[in-house]
């Protein structure tokens, strides 16, 4: 999560949780994610996806939720149910994650899907906000997306150990598993409340082989903006294997 005010792609991922574009509370600027001290608590739950109090379940490679949104989201076959759990980010908000993932050579993932339920606690009034324009519907759901490519995508993601992304990496190596080096993620919002209290986000990502065309920059590169018919292709690809149905 950053918790932060930038308004570019590259100034997104300047503190390498890969993930918020902008939160903000009603009217007031929001505050930098380097300047919180919380760290991340987790949470494991069981292998079905259910602790004391769950509101989602995992059967097969299907996500049932029954709140925000109240939906069922299903992998194709070849991806392999790796985990879930449930961390606190920064103490200003709490996320479910579940990871699905397709292995490729030496233990690294060739692609994956990161799914994410996150809600702010009551002790704040921040809301989410989006800076993309892009948008996109994937079965009964509306998002909100940006697509990125990274040289070292497992060292981006592992930088900030009280990030989300490093909550996913974590959740990996338990199953002796890591995210690759050079990849690119499509990352999609949706907002299932008016008041933009909550949110769900999925994150498709696939490894780039060496000789891909795909260019890839250390901070992170926006590919709509370089690479246009790259961005296209890899929507495509996390379309293809996901399936969205709200209930």
């Amino acid at each position: 999560m950053n918790i932060q005010a930038a308004a570019t792609f590259n100034e997104d991922y300047e503190i390498h949780s890969l993930k918020r574009q902008v939160l903000s509370s009603r009217g007031a600027m929001a505050i930098a994610a380097a300047g919180l001290v919380l760290g991340i608590a987790t949470f494991a739950y069981g292998a079905d996806g259910t602790g004391a109090n769950a509101v989602r379940l995992v059967k097969g490679r299907t996500v049932f939720s029954d709140e925000s949104p109240r939906v069922e989201l299903s992998v194709r076959n070849g991806y392999r149910f790796i985990g879930t759990q449930q961390i606190n980010l920064y103490g200003v908000a709490e996320a479910d994650q579940y990871v699905f993932a397709r292995e490729g050579r030496g233990k690294t993932v060739e692609s994956f899907y990161w799914i994410q339920f996150e809600h702010f606690l009551p002790s704040n009034d921040r809301t989410y906000n989006y800076g993309s324009k892009n948008t996109a519907q994937i079965g009964d759901l509306h998002f909100v997306y940006n697509v990125g490519s990274w040289p070292d995508y497992l060292a981006e993601m592992a930088a900030n150990p009280a990030s989300d992304g490093a909550g996913i990496e974590r959740l990996l190596d338990q199953q002796h598993l890591a995210f690759p080096h050079r990849a690119a993620h499509v990352r999609m919002f949706h907002s299932p409340s008016a008041d933009h209290r909550s949110e769900l986000m999925i994150i498709y990502g696939e490894a780039l082989p060496q000789n891909s065309t795909v260019p890839a920059r250390k901070e992170g590169l926006d590919l709509y903006t370089e690479s246009p018919d790259s961005a296209r292709v890899l929507l495509e690809h996390a379309r293809q294997g996901l399936v969205i149905h709200t209930r």
